[in-house]
């Protein structure tokens, strides 16, 4: 691909990964004008709404997929590896704001999802074996409300710094909200 090309396929599906984000019904002619080219140019890249859908939603767990091997979740110190994962996620959810329910009609992001779910899954069992969470919570609650931290840190402190926003999730996830 030409380099001019490839800075148009990534302000395109940057831009409507932003806009589908907060209108999911946006017009491809609209995604066009914001990203800066012509609505043909799009066409041309993206057949339908659907293949650029797919595109972004390949783009966001490409990003998710290097988040988590950046924390290395099996081998880091279980601390390290978790706040590292944080701040992966929250770098790539601000990059790729579209919602999981946008997502999870589509059956190769769905597949992903499962597998990197697997991988957490995986990841948390460690940090409770390494008593770093407790062991007596219900199965899928550490999993849960890990997600729920992090996409908080990512959509609702925009001003921090991913790592900052990292820092602020775990530090509540660790120590809790109340004062004790």
């Amino acid at each position: 691909m030409r380099a001019d090309a490839a800075r148009n396929l990534d302000k395109i599906l940057g831009t409507a990964a932003r806009l589908l984000a907060a209108d999911p019904t946006v017009s491809m002619a609209t995604i066009a004008s914001e990203a800066g080219v012509d609505r043909r140019t799009v066409y041309r890249q993206f057949d339908s709404r659907e293949a650029l859908l797919a595109a972004i939603y390949k783009a966001r767990y490409d990003a998710v997929e290097l988040a988590f091997e950046a924390a290395r979740l099996t081998e880091a110190p279980v601390t390290v590896a978790l706040h590292r994962y944080a701040e992966g996620i929250i770098a790539a959810t601000r990059q790729w704001p579209v919602a999981f329910d946008q997502m999870a009609a589509d059956p190769a992001t769905a597949a992903r999802r499962r597998e990197l779910g697997d991988r957490l899954d995986t990841f948390i069992r460690r940090a409770v074996d390494e008593d770093l969470f407790r062991a007596d919570l219900p199965h899928g609650w550490l999993e849960g409300l890990l997600r729920q931290v992090i996409k908080v840190a990512a959509e609702d402190v925009p001003h921090l710094t991913p790592a900052q926003a990292a820092d602020l999730a775990i530090t509540t996830l660790l120590n809790g909200i109340g004062r004790v």
